[in-house]
């Protein structure tokens, strides 16, 4: 399937089902605009692909038997997600209704872009026989890149320096020739963005979500419409930029060093601990400082986009996030008409947002 060999109306009542949850074929064809009878031929067709299914939990309606929701099918197919950055491979397989099947999370040596596909291959294999997924759709894979793109087509990539190899080259065509599977290549904070939008239910909420990722560095993923903002040139949340690297940052890498600065042999990001004692009191003046720096892009990004939530979410332990959380609502945060103040929250995703949302990409395709 790319587009996944569904037609537009095909994908539109897929998508409506992903943004509004199980429905019946009533309420669908009011919402698509569709007529009763062209509503049952779409939701007979995808039933019979198996991408949809039946909710058993009818309600009555009238003196009419019960009116049966249509849901989108968890065995529908399966998707992959992957990201690489210093040290660190991570996978993720979903399900077609966006859930988790299975994390992989191990630390490797830098590896260039033919060693990650070779790497993410093997394990995708494994993870597909332990999971019983033989035999089930295969949807794609997305891969999450640390940088924006270098090409509007999304072939070349600004990618980090301590990815070896996968700055300014063929990227796309040396991921697929070792994948042999749809693929799709996303910048990591929009794939942290899309994993708050759809894994986390905010789908059926909003339209426009902000994510602040605080990965190695810091970016920003914007969801404008239910879509991806990239931007002219691909570099919409590039925010870092706005934070010289020659300065103090609002970064896990910026506290990683102070961190080490205070002696404590840190080997990467994964040995924060704020229970410890030696490393709480240098944790809690980062946490002081970065709010301060973040506080201005919350209110402009509340000011400029207006987003139903703008999200902290990240690498850092959980304590981090809602310490950054509790320091920021505690802020003289913008305020918009009714006195509205940026609607702030912490992520609610388990694990890592980019290497989820990586996942949801061949999802999100659907409704493209």
């Amino acid at each position: 399937m790319n587009g996944h060999g569904l037609d537009k109306d095909q994908r539109r009542l897929i998508d409506q089902l992903r943004r509004t949850g199980p429905a019946s074929r009533t309420q669908l064809a009011q919402a698509l605009d569709f007529s009763a009878a062209y509503l049952t031929k779409l939701s007979r067709e995808l039933l019979a692909l198996g991408l949809l299914h039946e909710r058993p939990e009818g309600t009555a309606v009238g003196r009419g038997r019960p009116a049966v929701p249509l849901a989108i099918a968890a065995e529908g197919g399966f998707a992959v997600g992957a990201s690489a950055h210093k040290g660190i491979l991570d996978l993720a397989l979903v399900d077609f209704t966006g859930n988790p099947i299975a994390r992989h999370h191990e630390t490797v040596a830098p590896m260039t872009p033919r060693d990650f596909a070779q790497r993410v291959r093997k394990l995708v294999h494994e993870l597909v026989e332990a999971h019983g997924l033989l035999g089930r759709r295969m949807l794609g894979i997305g891969v999450a890149v640390p940088g924006p793109p270098m090409t509007r087509e999304g072939t070349h990539w600004h990618a980090v320096d301590a990815l070896p190899g996968w700055r300014d080259v063929p990227l796309r065509d040396l991921l697929a020739a070792e994948f042999n599977w749809p693929i799709w290549l996303e910048n990591d904070a929009n794939c942290a963005a899309l994993a708050e939008f759809y894994a986390a239910g905010r789908v059926r909420d909003m339209s426009h979500l902000a994510v602040l990722l605080l990965g190695f560095g810091i970016g920003a993923g914007l969801i404008v419409d239910g879509v991806p903002l990239r931007g002219q040139h691909g570099a919409a949340g590039e925010i870092g930029c706005l934070y010289p690297l020659d300065a103090p940052r609002p970064s896990p890498l910026d506290l990683l060093g102070l961190l080490r600065a205070e002696g404590l042999a840190l080997a990467s990001l994964d040995d924060i601990d704020p229970a410890s004692s030696r490393q709480a009191p240098v944790i809690a003046r980062w946490m002081d400082r970065a709010a301060a720096q973040l506080e201005i892009l919350v209110s402009t990004a509340f000011a400029w986009f207006d987003p139903g939530a703008i999200v902290i979410a990240g690498t850092l332990p959980r304590a981090l996030l809602e310490g950054l959380h509790a320091r920021l609502c505690n802020t003289q945060l913008a305020t918009m008409i009714d006195a509205r103040r940026a609607p702030l929250e912490v992520s609610r995703v388990e694990g890592s947002p980019v290497t989820l949302g990586a996942a949801m990409l061949p999802l999100h395709a659907i409704a493209s």
